[in-house]
């Protein structure tokens, strides 16, 4: 009876999916020019889902958004989530969808794009508010939208990357 329940868990073990390997995010310097916003925080994603180097840009907006509202609607996303930086040449994969990240609610958006080189990618365009700032965050790589917002998010919710968010937002 006992070496069939040991049969049983080998067996069990072989059968289930291999585990993902999990996402390591490493900073990499800011890509962009200089523009009216203090420049934030870039990342890379190595390993898991992030196999192809999905990158992640966050930074602050202090006084750009509705002081009542928040980030109500997908038109609010697409005016600052930062997409046109990457690629001018960016359309919506439909409807965005509300989230919350760090205690702020906001709404995340999925968009293809085509980059400069032609090829295309698929992004996500995150804005959270707090008060009358906001808090932006792009994906983008060669995987899809969906996997890409997970790793995301799920690194944002970290304590110090939150933390860093707070102070981004007050000014420090």
């Amino acid at each position: 009876m006992v070496a069939l329940g040991a049969l049983a868990g080998v067996g069990a073990d072989q059968l289930a999916p291999p585990r993902a390997e999990p996402a390591h995010w490493r900073e990499i310097a800011w890509p962009f020019p200089r523009d009216g916003w203090p420049a934030g925080r870039a990342f890379r994603c190595e390993g898991g889902v992030c196999a192809d180097g999905v990158e992640l840009i966050v930074r602050a907006k202090r006084g750009f958004c509705n002081c009542d509202r928040g980030v109500a609607d997908d038109d609010e996303v697409d005016r600052v989530a930062d997409i046109d930086l990457i690629s001018p040449r960016f359309a919506a994969a439909g409807t965005g969808e509300p989230i919350r990240l760090g205690g702020m609610q906001g709404r995340a958006r999925s968009y293809d794009l085509e980059m400069p080189d032609g090829i295309r990618h698929a992004a996500t365009g995150i804005a959270v508010s707090r008060r009358c700032d906001v808090l932006v965050a792009v994906t983008q790589g060669s995987t899809t939208a969906g996997a890409m917002r997970h790793e995301a998010l799920a690194f944002l919710e970290r304590v110090d990357m939150k933390a860093w968010m707070i102070a981004a937002l007050d000014g420090r």
